[in-house]
């Protein structure tokens, strides 16, 4: 069996420094001089570094030839304007370049332009003169070299104008005056609050992460955004095969599959909202409908957690009823029918705003979240914002815990009043008056780490929902839905 020669061992003939090669190329033809390339046959080709020492005074051409353009020259970023170009092989065999007949090349061309002319010069030496004669001759007299002389960076040097008096007009009068702020900067300058209440974010300025100096206006923006995420609050009226029970049962399931997960409130959130606005554009059959849940989990944990369970994880909670093919494939459908469209401004933002102003109380705050997962189950919650429902969580919670009254700070940092606050406040009363419906979100917020939330307020509410007009209360919330 023949030997494989190394390839390493072949001479390559695009290497231009090997020096057993006897290939020449287009940059070396040029470079040579007549005499080298009549002792071509008879020698080797000299190394790169030999045939610049023979030829000191001889520059590479480059740049006038686009196959002659080297990586080194590109990479550089040297111009083509300030070299000669190179003429091909055909019009220069000997290595001898050609002089042009009618026009010349773009080196002579600069070095003509470069060169002193006489008439130049003694135009420059008349300048002089006349400008020292009388400052009117001299514009006369820069006219008309700037037409002669070619164009070159000079030195600027600031001109010398005579002051004039300015007339007392009205025109002056608009440019002298100094330009009134618009009402967008005046607005940035300074934030105004109401009477009464406290700039809670200067306390932050000396944090970066608070980003206190837009706290305000972020918040502001978010609560713009909340109309365009709103879902249809009737959509169940066009689902022939749902109806409020079963979503409230899948959501239950979903809770579940969130804390078995360990992720965070806000993926929880998403992911409801993800399945309420595609089932209000989308009419979906009672057996896709747990494909539609696990979906929705799993763009909102790849959305907002730091690192999302993987996709095999949500086949196996789904019982391997769908492969990772229908998931991915229902993902795809999923956003598409959203329109890629995840801008949700999720409650939890607008709950720890609230909790600012509240001085961060964790009990308050623990027992706000319950609340505000009640919106997730009850679909009455469906027709109220996202900041309404904050507010309505907060209220019920520092109401149950007495920790004072809803003042004018709370109620700014919330934007909502006591009166804006009751229609949610009565449907959260009314929830926890009835007998439970949902057993995992109930067993979640009965835990020592949220502090038995869900089995405090059940019992405030036994004793205090008759107060609030809430009557019937033996009567199942799957009862009222259907």
């Amino acid at each position: 069996m023949p030997r494989v020669k190394n390839p390493r061992s072949l001479t390559n003939e695009n290497d231009e420094n090997s020096t057993g090669s006897r290939i020449i190329t287009r940059a070396k033809s040029a470079a040579l001089n007549v005499d080298e390339l009549a002792a071509m046959p008879s020698k080797a080709l000299q190394s790169k570094k030999t045939t610049t020492a023979a030829n000191p005074t001889r520059k590479r051409a480059a740049l006038g030839d686009v196959s002659n353009v080297t990586k080194s020259e590109v990479a550089n970023g040297k111009k083509a304007a300030g070299k000669p170009a190179l003429v091909s092989k055909l019009a220069q065999p000997s290595g001898i370049q050609k002089k042009s007949s009618g026009t010349t090349t773009t080196a002579a061309r600069v070095r003509n332009a470069l060169e002193p002319k006489e008439s130049n010069t003694r135009a420059g030496s008349t300048v002089a003169a006349k400008r020292k004669a009388t400052a009117a001759a001299s514009a006369s007299i820069k006219e008309e070299t700037a037409a002669e002389e070619p164009q070159r960076k000079r030195q600027h040097v600031p001109e010398v104008v005579e002051s004039k008096p300015v007339k007392a007009t009205s025109k002056a009068a608009a440019v002298v005056a100094p330009k009134e702020p618009s009402p967008v900067q005046q607005e940035a300058v300074e934030y105004v609050f109401p009477e009464g209440v406290k700039d809670l974010d200067t306390e932050d300025l000396d944090d970066p992460l608070m980003v206190a100096e837009y706290a305000n206006e972020i918040f502001e923006y978010l609560r713009d955004l909340e109309c365009n995420t709103v879902p249809n609050p009737e959509y169940m009226s066009h689902q022939d095969d749902l109806e409020w029970k079963t979503r409230g049962i899948l959501i239950d399931w979903l809770i579940e599959v969130h804390t078995r997960f360990h992720l965070l409130p806000e993926t929880l959130f998403l992911a409801v909202n993800i399945i309420d606005r595609f089932l209000s554009e989308k009419v979906v059959q009672l057996d896709r409908l747990q494909l539609v849940g696990i979906t929705a989990m799993f763009i909102a944990s790849k959305y907002e957690e730091v690192l999302s369970p993987h996709i095999a994880n949500f086949r196996h909670v789904a019982d391997d009823g769908f492969s990772e093919q229908e998931i991915l494939s229902a993902e795809r459908f999923v956003l598409t029918t959203l329109n890629y469209d995840l801008s949700y401004p999720n409650p939890m933002n607008f709950l720890r705003r609230i909790s600012k102003a509240d001085n961060y109380d964790i009990q308050s705050r623990t027992m706000g979240k319950y609340l505000m997962e009640i919106s997730l189950l009850d679909h009455r919650f469906m027709a109220f914002r996202p900041s309404h429902v904050a507010a309505g969580a907060m209220y019920l919670a520092r109401l149950i815990l007495d920790r004072g009254e809803w003042d004018e700070t709370i109620e700014y940092y919330a934007g909502y009043s006591e009166e804006e606050i009751e229609p949610v406040f009565l449907l959260m009363v009314d929830y926890l008056a009835r007998p439970v419906s949902h057993e995992a979100f109930f067993k979640k917020y009965a835990s020592k780490k949220f502090l038995k939330a869900s089995i405090m307020t059940r019992q405030w509410a036994k004793k205090n929902a008759h107060l609030y007009g809430v009557v019937d209360t033996d009567l199942a919330l799957d009862q009222i839905s259907s």
